[in-house]
């Protein structure tokens, strides 16, 4: 197991805040806190506080779309040009559903994270404020030319994650936000996880910080509120309730879970593999949510077999990276024995 002291060191070398948790079945064997949910008024960060998972909630829309694909709404070969109808019209007629819960749409990026881009840039070209729903993206999701043919390859798409949330709006009527909490964080019974807006945060919520000094937080960098493609906010508690729900079979059926974690994709550049809204571990069966944006990083890791959760939270946008290689490296030895 990873040594306290050892975190310890290299949350203080990286300036590192947020928590740190590592559960197995019933019971933590590993809590750390470090930094600051509100520099400016020194209120520490804790295992209890609400941080924003960033493209982490990915994985909620993913799951909201397969509750439709069970209740017959949707199926994965549906054209999403069949809810669109005629909007974002660059968008190719053969993209299905299936293609943006995969990354294989091919479809352009609002947000497109291989470009050389700083977390820290105004990268949205609408107020933050505007963005709200699903269907408020549709100005700054139109226009983008396709980069390749649907299902040609893997290429990560923030935009495919939005159009998603469009879809669930379209075809249930309800604001995705809404659809997400009562499709999935409901069933699973996270009493900590909401979809926050970041000009009204609680008090349990951390901001989230450009820098590993000062007091500049994310708040006109990223929309007001979480969409399709992430920004959800969750506390470590929640993360293991969630992955043991999960696999308990209160969101979605065994059969359709193992059809999400099914590797679809290997990425080299991330070391991991894509299945269905979820990253997948490059060798154990181990399933991955994780995000990185402006002022914030996430990353939780959770063993089936064992029932362990390692995860890693944190509301500044560097620093993190570190810690995630720590447990990485150390997840054999974190994981108990299989019977």
């Amino acid at each position: 197991m990873i040594s306290l002291a050892e975190l310890d060191a290299v949350a203080a070398e990286r300036s590192f805040s947020g928590t740190v948790t590592v559960d197995v079945d019933d019971h933590r064997v590993l809590e750390r806190s470090y930094g600051f949910a509100h520099r400016a008024l020194r209120v520490p960060n804790t295992s209890a506080t609400r941080f924003a998972m960033a493209s982490g909630s990915k994985s909620f829309t993913a799951l909201a779309i397969m509750r439709q694909v069970v209740a017959g709404t949707l199926r994965l070969q549906d054209p999403v040009r069949r809810f669109l109808r005629d909007d974002l019209p660059l968008i190719d007629d053969g993209v299905t559903i299936e293609h943006l819960l995969t990354h294989t749409s091919g479809m352009g990026d609002y947000l497109d994270e291989d470009d050389d881009w700083d977390p820290a840039d105004h990268v949205l070209s609408v107020p933050v404020h505007t963005l709200e729903t699903a269907e408020s993206f549709l100005p700054i999701l139109d226009g983008l030319p396709s980069k390749h043919e649907p299902g040609a390859r893997f290429t990560y798409c923030n935009g495919g994650y939005v159009v998603l949330a469009i879809v669930l709006e379209r075809v249930t009527g309800r604001q995705f936000q809404d659809v997400v909490d009562a499709e999935v964080i409901r069933p699973a019974g996270l009493t900590g996880t909401a979809y926050l807006r970041s000009d009204e945060l609680p008090g349990d919520a951390a901001l989230g910080y450009l820098h590993p000094e000062g007091d500049r937080s994310n708040v006109l960098h990223l929309p007001v509120r979480g969409n399709g493609d992430g920004g959800a906010y969750t506390r470590a508690a929640d993360l293991h309730q969630f992955w043991q729900a999960l696999h308990a079979g209160a969101i979605v059926p065994s059969d359709v879970l193992t059809e999400m974690t099914r590797p679809r994709s290997d990425v080299p550049d991330e070391d991991l593999r894509y299945g269905i809204g979820f990253w997948l571990h490059p060798e154990d069966p181990a399933v991955v949510m994780g995000g990185f944006d402006a002022g914030v990083a996430f990353r939780s890791t959770h063993d089936p077999a064992t029932r362990t959760t390692a995860t890693v939270l944190s509301n500044c946008t560097f620093g993190s990276g570190a810690i995630v290689t720590l447990l990485q490296d150390s997840w054999l030895d974190v994981l108990p024995p299989r019977s």
